[in-house]
């Protein structure tokens, strides 16, 4: 009887991510570290603002990271990055990666002036945005990047959020910034190919990886990397390049789009939706899709 044959991701075997965090059960954002740090090396200094990263990392003098980490204020990822670039800069060091590593509240509100400052002076970091759709770490409140119709602990059932998703890579391309990408945990090595095409790009970078919350989203945490797949493989989180603000590469084509119903059905915090929320919802869906395909083609 033949053996079941098993697939073998190309990553480098190097872990920086110690197995002492303080993750939640199928942290989305724990595995977006791993790949991202495999893929940059051990020369990296990580700048987090408050975030679930700067609860999982643990109680100082602790950490489970083996690289340097400066901890700052919420609204300070990218300026704090930028200020250690330069710091290391004028002692003489080019080589080291700093990386400002925040969550989508971080990102698309409280930190978006200082990511903006720093989009425009096109300084040398790289900024990568873990997105679980919410303020996680104090307590599941609704951000810019939650998705319309979820619940959330400001937007409760009969208030759920009626406003769709910002569209943060689209702010970052106005930018006309050198590199930008849209990843997911449940493909690794795509994360790791970006994070390493990043590395060796001069200027502000902007990495935006899809990482499931079981605790806020109401799932299960064996269903996170499940999850991780199916956003992309429906089309709500499309992975695709942006080079230069004007440059689309898609990254995985979607022949066969699923519907965006399985999806939903997986996550309490949707389970109040009615059937035809849930229709307008994918409608948004397509028109997204579309409207990226259109940029894409645009750019051959």
């Amino acid at each position: 009887m033949k053996k079941p044959r098993t697939m073998k991701l190309s990553l480098p075997d190097e872990e920086l991510v110690g197995s002492g965090n303080l993750a939640c059960q199928g942290c989305g954002a724990t595995l977006a570290m791993r790949y991202v740090l495999k893929a940059l090396g051990q020369r990296t200094v990580l700048c987090i603002p408050a975030c679930c990263w700067s609860v999982i990392d643990g109680p100082f003098p602790h950490s489970c990271l083996d690289v340097p980490v400066y901890h700052c204020a919420f609204e300070t990822a990218a300026s704090t990055a930028s200020g250690v670039k330069a710091g290391l800069e004028m002692v003489g060091d080019t080589e080291t990666t700093v990386v400002a590593w925040a969550g989508d509240g971080g990102t698309f509100d409280i930190g978006i002036q200082a990511l903006s400052g720093a989009a425009e002076r096109n300084d040398d970091i790289i900024y990568v945005c873990y997105d679980n759709e919410a303020y996680m770490n104090t307590g599941i409140q609704r951000s810019s990047a939650t998705p319309f119709g979820a619940w959330t602990t400001t937007t409760p059932v009969k208030h759920f959020k009626n406003r769709p998703k910002k569209d943060i890579d689209a702010i970052m391309a106005a930018h006309r910034i050198p590199y930008i990408a849209t990843a997911s945990i449940a493909y690794a090595e795509d994360v790791y190919k970006k994070a390493k095409k990043a590395k060796d790009i001069q200027g502000t970078r902007f990495l935006h990886i899809y990482a499931p919350c079981p605790t806020g989203w109401k799932s299960r945490p064996e269903d996170s990397i499940r999850l991780a797949r199916m956003v992309v493989q429906n089309s709500i989180f499309p992975l695709y390049e942006i080079e230069n603000g004007e440059k689309y590469t898609l990254s995985i084509k979607v022949k066969d789009k699923k519907p965006i119903h399985d999806y939903l059905k997986l996550q309490g915090r949707f389970r109040h939706l009615t059937e035809d929320q849930i229709k307008f919802m994918q409608e948004e869906v397509d028109k997204n899709w579309a409207r990226l395909l259109r940029k894409v083609e645009s750019s051959d």
